[in-house]
C-alpha cells in the first residue's frame, strides 16, 4: 500500500485549527484507491518518509512564502515526490505564472505586475488597463489576503505589502460569477460556479458568496485545454478559474495547482477519479 503525506497548515498558522474535516474527506477518497494517508505540517514535508506528499491542505503557505519555496527545494534535494511536482508547485506559487500562460496564447485577465504598489503605481495601472475600478492583490496570495478593490480616486489602503498585481474589476464576478473547472490527470471532472455577493469581488464562502455545481458554459473547456497545454509539467489535479470579460470572452483568473478546494462533493464520481489520479502519480 502506497503511503502519502497530506500536507497541512504550519503549527503557527490560524488555519491549523480547521483543517481536520477537510483532511477526513480527502482521506476517505484516497483510501478508496488503496492509499494510506498521514498528515504532516507542510514546513516538515522534506522530512517525510512516505511515497509522496500532497499539498492540498497546505493552507496559509502564502503567508510564509520564503519558507514554502525553501521546502519545495528540500523536496527536490531529498528526492521526495510531490503531487503535483515540486517544480510545478514553485511555478504556481507566484501569480506571475499568468504572464507565462498569456505569452503561450492563453486568454488571461489583463494584469499589471509591480515589485511594490503605491498610489502612483495604481494610477499608472489604471491608465494601462483602461479601467476605473481595480483589484490589487499580492503576487503570492490566497483567500483574498491583502487584496483590495479600488474605485477611481480612492487611495490605496490595506493592500499588498510586497510584490503586487493589479487587474480590472470585472462586474461579472457578481453576475455569472467565476467558473471553476476541475481536472484530474488532464481530464475534465466537474464545474463549479462561484458568485460574489452583490457589491463584493471576493468569491470565498466566508465573504457571503454563492457556490454550487454548474454546467461549463460554451468555450470554457476550450480555454481550459489551452491552459493545460501551456502548463510547465503534468497536473495530477488542478482547478482552472475563468471569468467573463466585458468583451464577452472567457479569461483565466487563476490556475490553482497547489491547494485548491476540489469540490469533490459536487461531482458524483469525482472523489474516486481524483484518488485514482493520485494513485497513478504515486506509482
Amino acid at each position: 500500500m502506497a503511503r502519502i503525506a497530506l500536507l497541512t497548515p504550519a503549527a503557527h498558522n490560524p488555519y491549523v485549527r480547521i483543517w481536520g474535516p477537510a483532511f477526513d474527506r480527502l482521506t476517505a477518497a484516497l483510501s478508496g484507491a488503496g492509499l494510506e494517508v498521514v498528515s504532516m505540517e507542510w514546513p516538515r514535508a522534506a522530512e517525510a518518509d512516505v511515497d509522496a506528499v500532497l499539498p492540498l491542505l497546505a493552507w496559509g503557505y502564502h503567508q510564509d512564502a520564503a519558507d514554502w519555496l525553501a521546502m519545495l527545494s528540500g523536496l527536490e534535494a531529498r528526492g521526495v515526490k510531490a503531487v503535483n511536482p515540486a517544480a510545478v508547485l514553485r511555478w504556481n506559487t507566484t501569480k506571475t505564472y499568468l504572464a507565462d500562460l498569456e505569452a503561450a496564447g492563453v486568454p488571461v485577465v489583463p494584469t499589471v505586475f509591480a515589485d511594490r504598489v503605491d498610489d502612483a503605481v495604481v494610477a499608472a495601472a489604471r491608465a494601462t488597463l483602461g479601467a476605473e475600478t481595480l483589484v490589487v492583490k499580492p503576487q503570492v496570495s490566497g483567500g483574498s489576503h491583502e487584496t483590495v478593490k479600488l474605485s477611481a480616486g480612492e487611495a490605496l489602503t490595506g493592500g499588498p505589502s510586497g510584490a503586487a498585481m493589479i487587474q480590472p474589476f470585472l462586474p461579472s464576478v457578481s453576475g455569472e460569477g467565476e467558473i471553476s473547472l476541475l481536472f484530474f490527470d488532464g481530464v475534465f471532472s466537474h464545474a463549479i460556479g462561484k458568485v460574489a455577493r452583490e457589491g463584493d469581488f471576493r468569491v470565498q464562502p466566508q465573504f457571503g458568496s454563492t457556490i454550487g455545481p454548474i454546467t461549463a458554459p460554451p468555450g470554457a473547456l476550450e480555454v481550459a485545454a489551452r491552459v493545460l497545454a501551456a502548463a510547465p509539467g503534468p497536473l495530477t489535479y488542478c482547478r482552472i478559474d475563468l471569468i467573463r470579460h466585458p468583451d464577452g470572452t472567457l479569461r483565466l483568473m487563476e490556475l490553482e495547482a497547489i491547494e485548491p478546494d476540489l469540490f469533490l462533493e459536487h461531482g458524483p464520481e469525482a472523489g474516486a477519479v481524483f484518488a485514482a489520479a493520485v494513485a497513478r502519480a504515486v506509482g
